[in-house]
């Protein structure tokens, strides 16, 4: 065991405590995979990362990423959480434009956004198609949704796999109580997504009642951010975790499919969070190439070191 600069940060919010929490060893030399993946059991967090020398040299760093159960070939807070977190540790990539991230799915791209602090990186290639009508009938059951209350649905796949559900409102999304053990024995993860109604200049805080009993009035970074499109929440009970608070592998595959297909414009927020009382904003933008890009800020909220 060694001493190892760590950090635990806060991803897709700028208001520590927020967001999604990310556990970050940034000198992952010398570790086992079984040393890495108790360290990621040990957290409990949803991710926890450790970082490389790159292999591929196109790459700035390499990253593995593991959730309490098993690693992931991608993901998309711990992609923007670890680069937060290498840039902050003196980390210098080696283009101009872009920070290049080596995982398990490949090389990604992250940019900085301009004119604000976020970080976005680009999107996976995602494949896609459409569920059994066998599968979708199960999962509904296991969310308690009523057939009617879906709208649309896909598989989707950009390294971690999805079900994603299109539903018919975000009222519908916040009032699931899903049967996580139902969702394990399926062995399914599912994201869930409804847009809300074209309110320009309504507060979040007055767009539905669930989010305002989330917080108490005196959290003016919640009730003063930017009103979101659409509403989000990931149930992830396979990997170990009932409900991941801000997901960006989800979002990114959501808005490559929802955008594709017309249900989503090609630049939104969506919200992540509320109903674990946290107040997630993923951005999303589809560049003139068709380039999915998926942003959101990052804050340090622990700033040390661990012995590994």
């Amino acid at each position: 065991m060694k001493t190892r600069p760590f950090k635990q940060v806060d991803v897709f919010t700028g208001t520590p405590y927020f967001g999604n929490p990310l556990a970050v060893v940034l000198d992952g030399s010398g570790l086992d995979d079984a040393a890495m993946q108790r360290f990621a059991h040990w957290t409990n967090l949803s991710e926890t990362t450790f970082l490389l020398p790159p292999t591929n040299p196109s790459a700035d760093y390499s990253v593995r990423i593991f959730t309490p159960g098993g690693e992931l070939p991608f993901a998309g807070h711990p992609t923007l959480g670890s680069c937060h977190s290498w840039l902050q540790a003196g980390g210098h990539p080696q283009a101009k434009d872009f920070i290049v991230q080596e995982c398990k799915v490949g090389l990604v791209k992250i940019r900085r956004e301009t004119g604000t602090p976020r970080l976005a990186f680009a999107a996976p290639t995602l494949k896609r198609s459409a569920p059994s009508p066998a599968l979708l009938a199960q999962v509904a059951g296991a969310l308690g949704l009523k057939a009617t209350s879906i709208l649309a649905a896909q598989c989707l796949d950009n390294g971690p796999v999805w079900l994603g559900l299109l539903l018919d409102s975000p009222e519908t999304v916040f009032q699931l109580a899903p049967d996580h053990k139902a969702l394990v024995k399926l062995d399914a993860k599912v994201g869930v997504v409804a847009r809300y109604p074209q309110e320009p200049g309504t507060p979040l805080i007055s767009r539905a009642n669930r989010e305002a009993k989330a917080f108490t009035p005196s959290t003016d970074a919640v009730a003063t951010r930017i009103a979101p499109d659409f509403e989000v929440r990931a149930f992830v009970a396979p990997v170990g975790i009932d409900e991941d608070p801000v997901t960006g592998s989800l979002n990114a595959s959501l808005a490559q499919w929802l955008i594709a297909e017309g249900h989503a414009p090609e630049q939104y927020v969506a919200s992540q969070g509320i109903c674990l009382g946290r107040a997630g904003l993923v951005h999303i933008n589809r560049d003139a190439s068709g380039q999915v890009w998926v942003g959101g800020e990052s804050v340090t909220c622990i700033d040390g070191s661990v012995t590994l």
